[in-house]
C-alpha cells in the first residue's frame, strides 16, 4: 500500500506521557485523540480518571501505563496499580515488565508477574518487552512468557531507550502468530515511519507526534 491508502488514525494510541504535562495538557490530548479518530489516548496513572471523563461518550479508549517506565516496581504493587487504573476508568494497560527477570531468564517469576494482571484486572493488557535492551533470545522468551500470561498486545519498548524498529515488529509478529495485536512504540515522529511499521506487522503505534502524522496524512 501507498502511504495515501492507510489512515494511521486507528492505529495510534496517542500518547502524552511527558512528566510535566499539565491537566490543561490531558484535555487537548483527548479532544485531538476525538477529533483524529485515534486507537485510544494514554496517560499516566495520575490522569486516567480525567481521561475518562473527556472521552466518557467518544469511541476513544482510555489507555495508561504500569510500572512505568523502569519496570522495577514489585508484583504486588503494579497489580495495585493497575487496578486502580482500571478503576479510575483505563480501558487498556501499558505494562512494562521486570527486565532484571528477563535478562535473568526467570520465566516462572516473570509469568507469576504478568499473569494475574491479565487475569484479574480483565482487559486488554499490552506487555512492553524494552527490546533495545535485550538481546533476541531474551525478546523471545519475554514474548513467550507474555502469551502463555494472556496479554493482548506485545509491545516494543517504552520509548525512553530507543525507538520501535521494522525488525522488532516483525519479531514479535513471528512469535505472535497472529495470537495477540503489535503495538510499535519510541521514535515515530513521521507518516513514513507510521506506515513502515503498519506494513511490517503493527496493529498499534505508540507516539507523542500524531498530530504531526496526521497533518503531513491529510496533506498527501
Amino acid at each position: 500500500m501507498s502511504e495515501s491508502e492507510i489512515n494511521p488514525a486507528p492505529y495510534i494510541d496517542h500518547a502524552i506521557l511527558n512528566p510535566t504535562a499539565v491537566p490543561e495538557q490531558i484535555d487537548q490530548a483527548c479532544h485531538e485523540s476525538d477529533r483524529y479518530g485515534f486507537a485510544s489516548v494514554c496517560v499516566y496513572p495520575c490522569y486516567v480518571k480525567r481521561a475518562a471523563d473527556q472521552l466518557n461518550k467518544t469511541r476513544v479508549l482510555v489507555s495508561t501505563v504500569i510500572g512505568f517506565p523502569s519496570g522495577a516496581s514489585t508484583p504486588s504493587t503494579k497489580l495495585y496499580e493497575a487496578q486502580e487504573a482500571v478503576e479510575n476508568g483505563a480501558q487498556e494497560l501499558d505494562v512494562v515488565l521486570n527486565l532484571g527477570l528477563i535478562k535473568a531468564g526467570n520465566a516462572d517469576a516473570l509469568l507469576a508477574e504478568i499473569a494475574p494482571i491479565c487475569e484479574i484486572t480483565k482487559v486488554p493488557i499490552k506487555a512492553i518487552l524494552e527490546m533495545n535492551l535485550l538481546t533476541t533470545d531474551e525478546q523471545v522468551l519475554a514474548a513467550e512468557v507474555c502469551l502463555d500470561a494472556g496479554v493482548m498486545f506485545l509491545k516494543t519498548s517504552t520509548g525512553w531507550a530507543g525507538g520501535a524498529t521494522i525488525e522488532q515488529v516483525k519479531l514479535l509478529k513471528s512469535v505472535g502468530r497472529g495470537r495477540v495485536g503489535i503495538k510499535a512504540s519510541g521514535g515515530i515522529r513521521t507518516l513514513a515511519q507510521a506506515i513502515a511499521l503498519i506494513e511490517a506487522g503493527a496493529t498499534r503505534l505508540g507516539t507523542s507526534r500524531s498530530v504531526e502524522i496526521m497533518a503531513e496524512f491529510k496533506d498527501i
